[in-house]
């Protein structure tokens, strides 16, 4: 039996593959007398495949849909067996037609195994890559990232990553191979060392404090955790170093947290209460002509607000906050426990990441106004904490108007609208925001509203897909960027 050598260009050569097993099928050459290598692999017997065939015929051959996807997958695998087996599985297929409904076939569920561990090895890339700044005398830095995969994944994942962070220059670096988009072209090299990837730096120890803020001990799940973060990449993890010091202590602050007093509302609208409730016909009495009265004054009216029940259980109401010359209006769902006690929107935990996504992205606070679609806190008790609870429609309707106001006196250019409620007020009926986040839809008032998720979503989302779920976050955000270029009308 002689043996046929197929050498292929490089460890994930698709189109190697496919030429190299249709002349093998062409000229009968069954699976255990083809021996296949990649570039790194082949040795001074191996002939490339295609100059050793050049001229030779290629066989026509039909499998299902689901194959090719299967092998599509199957070649990014580490497994140096994995060509041999794509090509076993081919020849069967061709002489076996019983195989295809063969769902407990060795083979089959070998390669399926394969492909399931390169899907895993995907997203893990796509989760667990931290990239850092480096200044290389452009005036943009570079942001490079280094990662270790286990399987030749990187050409694969490339293009998710330059969707992701199109206006960003970055480098990701791997032991075996290296890809690098300028904003215009990915290009792929050799692979390098830990050593040629940047050492932490001030923004890491501006996330590590972040991380440590916002790690809630009462829902840690370490056996979740582990299987979604396996410890193989705590190592470039930066947050990893927190891991084991707020594990250790999560059980007692959870007990501190139960233990803790219930927290006692400063209700200024107990003040209020003498005072009559305002109605709708109230609230559209004339404004003051300046702008910043008329927000004034219906600052006032919405603590007085009563045509839903949120507002009387409330400590305060929480209006919009920033400049009446803003470009662009950013609007959330409702008040927190946070801002509800401080009046302020987005001053809680929810409102520190939209501080660090307005960080990260170069934006000033004070160039965006601020506010909620809903003005008042709406909670449930359990048994000593005020848990939030989303406002229903009529709620949300029931407040639209003083949301018009804003937006009548502000008139910004533009709007964000953070979450389901939000948009809904914005646009007047309701969207699918998973499936509309990142674009832009027209508003009841005629203006651009960008549609993202609310920050609270990604704080209460699995841990160990947070980091993609904000860069997700901070590209939907950029999308917005030209409304700051200027930002105050002036």
């Amino acid at each position: 039996m002689s043996t046929v050598r197929i050498a292929l260009e490089g460890e994930i050569d698709w189109d190697g593959f496919r030429a190299a097993a249709r002349r093998l099928i062409a000229q009968g050459v069954p699976p255990e007398e083809a021996s296949w290598s990649t570039g790194t692999e082949a040795d001074l017997f191996d002939t490339p495949s295609v100059d050793a065939w050049a001229g030779s015929a290629e066989a026509t051959t039909t499998v299902p849909a689901a194959f090719v996807d299967l092998c599509e997958r199957v070649r990014l695998h580490r497994d140096p067996s994995r060509f041999a087996l794509m090509y076993r599985l081919l020849w069967r297929l061709q002489h076996e037609p019983a195989l295809r409904h063969d769902p407990l076939d060795a083979d089959r569920l070998r390669a399926q195994a394969m492909a399931k561990a390169v899907g895993r090895d995907l997203h893990k890339m796509r989760a667990f890559v931290r990239f850092r700044p480096v200044h290389d005398g452009l005036p943009e830095p570079l942001h490079v990232a280094w990662f270790e995969p286990e399987h030749h994944i990187v050409e694969a994942n490339a293009p998710f990553f330059m969707r992701r962070f199109t206006h960003m220059r970055w480098a990701i670096l791997t032991p075996r191979r290296s890809v690098r988009w300028d904003g215009s072209s990915l290009t792929f090299g050799p692979g390098a060392a830990r050593s040629d990837a940047p050492s932490s730096d001030a923004g890491e120890a501006l996330w590590l404090t972040y991380y440590r803020h916002i790690f809630n001990p009462a829902r840690l799940k370490l056996d979740q955790m582990r299987k979604e973060m396996p410890r193989r990449y705590w190592r470039n993890l930066p947050e990893a170093e927190l891991i084991s010091e707020l594990t250790a202590h999560a059980l007692p602050r959870t007990g501190r947290m139960v233990d803790a007093p219930a927290t006692v509302p400063k209700r200024r609208i107990a003040l209020l209460a003498m005072e009559e409730p305002v109605s709708r016909s109230a609230a559209s009495k004339p404004l003051p002509n300046d702008p910043q009265k008329a927000l004034a004054a219906l600052r006032m009216a919405t603590d007085r607000c009563r045509e839903c029940p949120i507002g009387e259980h409330a400590t305060q109401s929480v209006f919009g906050e920033g400049p009446v010359t803003a470009r662009l209006m950013v609007v959330g769902e409702q008040p927190g426990d946070k801002e509800d006690l401080q009046g302020r929107p987005f001053v809680g935990p929810a409102g520190h990441l939209f501080d660090k996504a307005l960080e990260d992205l170069g934006w000033d606070r004070t160039q965006l106004y601020v506010t909620n679609a809903v003005k008042h806190f709406k909670y449930e008790l359990r048994g000593q904490r005020r848990i939030h609870k989303t406002p229903t429609q009529r709620e949300a309707e029931a407040c639209l108007h003083w949301l018009e106001s804003e937006i009548e006196q502000v008139k910004p250019q533009a709007l964000i609208a953070l979450g389901a409620t939000a948009t809904r007020s914005l646009i007047g009926h309701a969207v699918p925001v998973l499936k509309a986040r990142g674009t832009w839809l027209t508003g009841q008032h005629s203006l651009p509203v960008l549609v993202t998720v609310h920050p609270s979503a990604l704080l209460r989302g699995d841990p160990a897909q947070r980091d993609e779920a904000y860069r997700e976050w901070l590209a939907d955000l950029s999308q917005a960027a030209r409304y700051m270029a200027g930002a105050g009308r002036g």
